[in-house]
């Protein structure tokens, strides 16, 4: 039962990820173009929620908001059981665990070299947008995420 779901999981990745679904990528802060890096999970580890939430609590430990940005728009997950990326409830265009809106950033992100289909190029292009943007792109779910931050920083 496992091999089928794992099956599956890369087959719906490789559909909705296609060839930069192997690649990691992210941002260094001293340049505007992304690092292309080895994959270091596979996207099938990233069905499961947990995992999804470590590793962005790892990959934005030095930005707290952005965890709890993650935790509002997706509650940690880019994709759902059956291995499809998570879309938003109120705006289907939003993606991942990021909610990153493919009207106005999927062009951006692939110029960029970011894959906001696979969890690694979500996470990574949110702080792009961040850094470019603050908290802005994310702004509807502020209810959700000012006051969770305030209480995460505080302790």
């Amino acid at each position: 039962m496992i091999e089928l779901t794992t099956g599956i999981a890369f087959l719906m990745s490789s559909l909705y990820g296609g060839a930069q679904a192997q690649a990691n990528t992210s941002v260094d802060i001293g340049t505007s173009s992304p690092v292309i890096e080895q994959n270091t999970h596979t996207e099938a580890s990233f069905i499961n929620s947990k995992a999804v939430e470590a590793y962005v609590k790892t990959q934005y430990a030095d930005e707290p908001l952005l965890i709890e940005i993650a935790r509002c728009e997706s509650t940690f997950r880019q994709f759902d059981s059956t291995g499809n990326i998570i879309r938003g409830k109120v705006n289907n265009k939003d993606v991942g665990v990021m909610q990153i809106n493919e009207r106005y950033h999927a062009e951006d992100s692939a110029k960029l070299g970011y894959n906001i289909y696979t969890t690694e190029g979500n996470v990574a292009f949110g702080r792009y947008l961040y850094k470019k943007y603050g908290s802005q792109p994310w702004i509807s779910s502020s209810p959700c995420w000012s006051s969770g931050t305030q209480l995460a920083i505080a302790k």
